[in-house]
């Protein structure tokens, strides 16, 4: 894989980002085709934003923290946990001000800036760096100005899809990104999949989204090398399906050979419990269509569509789109003849909802 060329960073990230950082990355093996789309963009355009797109457990976290640890100019920022233990006040969680997502982004993201600016330029921060309301725009225009020619500075904010839209005004980009990027400022995000009325960006300069459900065979052939390094138990390496592509499932599954059949790993049933939080919040607003459409999405796992289900149910299509626009991250979405068909994202997860279901 070729790298790009970065002038040396200070990296001033929390320790608590290095300890994200080192465990996503654990492990890792392959995803080229990733590296080399994303230095081909840095490559053919003077600034940008990156998307990596992926479903729940396809490996986001581990590339980007991967790709940090192989490129020396990257900021790096991470959405998990949403707001780091020594961020947090005594009574963090009655208080009813708690730091915005973008607050805590801007604070730890200007620091590593501001070390980097500090790198590049011998005279003190002046004033209007230290006091203006705008700085983190401001940084990345005054760190532009200083780099070397050709050499990039290079963001990377993972896990967007855990950010509270509801902190945004209407129309806001995430964290309130800049519509504008000065020369040579690259950010590369990653998120699970957006309902369509919340996935883009309002910006004016070059863009690029690498979806990874778009490259099955490349990551079946990168699952196949993961196994073929670490997976050790004969057994286990039976049961996985050839065709599998969710590094989350893989990688839990083989740590734990001596489990029963049928029965998950800890982290997997705490990993699913986490979506169905999520899940549930659109169920307790619409309960009976809620769990119906659930039903019929659980019968058995293969795409059903949108007109399927509302045939089924005899319901609008519009308002059973509503519900599964609302649970899109968990979900795997094919258009056929302009038509969408859904099924969740993994087999391990819709065994593990059919079961939850059967319990309501």
């Amino acid at each position: 894989m070729s790298q790009i060329k970065t002038i040396k960073n200070t990296r001033g990230h929390p320790e608590y980002l290095q300890t994200i950082i080192t465990e996503k990355s654990r492990d890792f093996v392959g995803r080229d085709f990733v590296f080399s789309t994303i230095n081909n963009f840095i490559n053919n355009y003077d600034k940008g934003y990156f998307t990596l797109i992926g479903e729940p457990g396809s490996g986001k976290s581990a590339i980007l923290a991967q790709y940090f640890n192989q490129n020396n100019n990257v900021v790096y920022y991470n959405f998990d946990p949403l707001q780091p233990p020594l961020l947090r006040g005594e009574n963090w969680e009655n208080s009813l001000e708690k730091e915005r997502d973008y607050e805590t982004f801007l604070k730890i993201v200007n620091h590593q800036l501001i070390d980097i600016l500090s790198s590049l330029e011998t005279n003190q921060l002046e004033n209007e760096v230290e006091n203006d309301n705008n700085l983190f725009s401001l940084l990345l225009q005054k760190i532009s100005d200083k780099l070397p020619q050709n050499q990039p500075l290079i963001i990377i904010i993972d896990g967007c899809h855990k950010l509270d839209l509801n902190q945004y005004k209407r129309g806001a980009n995430l964290l309130y990104l800049p519509r504008y990027l000065p020369k040579n400022v690259y950010l590369i995000l990653s998120r699970r999949p957006f309902p369509n009325n919340k996935s883009n960006l309002l910006i004016e300069t070059p863009s690029q989204i690498l979806n990874l459900s778009n490259y099955p065979e490349e990551n079946k052939k990168d699952i196949q090398t993961y196994l073929k390094t670490y997976g050790k138990n004969q057994e286990i390496l039976k049961k996985l399906d050839k065709n599998e592509t969710n590094f989350m499932y893989v990688s839990e599954i083989i740590k734990q050979p001596n489990l029963p059949p049928e029965t998950l790993p800890e982290s997997l049933e705490n990993y699913y419990q986490e979506h169905w939080n999520d899940m549930n919040k659109t169920i307790e607003k619409k309960p009976e269509l809620s769990l119906q459409i659930l039903q019929c999405l659980l019968q058995e796992y293969s795409l059903i569509s949108l007109e399927t289900i509302a045939e089924n149910l005899d319901q609008d299509e519009y308002d059973i789109e509503i519900i599964l626009e609302d649970w899109r991250e968990f979900s795997h979405l094919e258009t056929r003849e302009n038509i969408p068909y859904y099924q969740f994202y993994h087999s391990s997860f819709h065994n593990w909802l059919k079961a939850k279901v059967s319990e309501i």
